[in-house]
């Protein structure tokens, strides 16, 4: 299937992350033909940006049905292919993006070893800046109709158990039913790109400020 639209959304977001000098390990896009849905998945690293964390993941997540409901409404758009489909044109859904944005923590300096210490202090001590972190982040977040929650994994060795996997993990979603033209769409996806940046930037500061005192105590 072919998708101009989210096509659009792809290269702006390309163009804008280039233009902000940010470098990007993976930019990749998928299609998925038997759920109708397509989307972009990107991965920034970390490592000269924070002391505490790999890398930031960013998916965008798009469908055919709301690439035709927005055809529907922008200029330009007659000739778009799916507006000849009757299943979806028929469709009533919203055109919104879903983006997932995930911040990758570095398991070993984010739970660093005490000589002499034994049992599962780690994992304790984590729970301690996690919910410091979750607290922080749902008051950056507050005006934000969003979803934010924690994924880990817990391992063991012979000092105790320990998280083997920690990413926190925020859920977004706009509406892009305001555009009339695929030149404010571009416009749109700007402002809101631009704006996850700068929540993503104030999570990552915010959650290293937090770990350097635990970390240290």
């Amino acid at each position: 299937m072919h998708y101009p639209i989210f096509t659009s959304i792809v290269n702006t977001v390309e163009s804008q992350l280039g233009k902000r000098g940010i470098d990007t390990n993976k930019f990749k896009t998928w299609e998925d033909n038997k759920i109708h849905a397509t989307g972009l998945e990107l991965i920034i690293n970390l490592d000269d940006v924070s002391n505490f964390m790999h890398s930031l993941s960013i998916n965008f997540d798009w469908d055919s049905f709301r690439e035709t409901t927005m055809a529907k409404e922008l200029e330009g758009m007659d000739s778009h292919p799916f507006l000849k489909i009757d299943t979806l044109t028929k469709s009533a859904v919203k055109p919104t993006i879903d983006v997932e944005m995930s911040w990758l923590f570095d398991i070993d300096l984010c739970q660093p070893e005490v000589p002499g210490e034994t049992g599962n202090y780690r994992v304790e001590k984590a729970s301690c800046w996690m919910e410091s972190i979750s607290n922080k982040v749902n008051e950056l977040l507050k005006d934000d109709d969003i979803i934010t929650r924690w994924h880990i994994e817990i391992d063991g060795d012979e000092n105790g158990r320990y998280l083997s996997a920690i990413n926190l993990i925020s859920y977004f979603q706009y509406e892009l039913t305001s555009p009339k033209s695929l030149n404010e769409v571009k416009h749109l996806v700007s402002r809101k790109l631009h704006d996850l940046l700068l929540k993503a930037n104030k999570v990552i500061y915010l959650s290293d400020e937090i770990l350097e005192e635990s970390v240290a105590a």
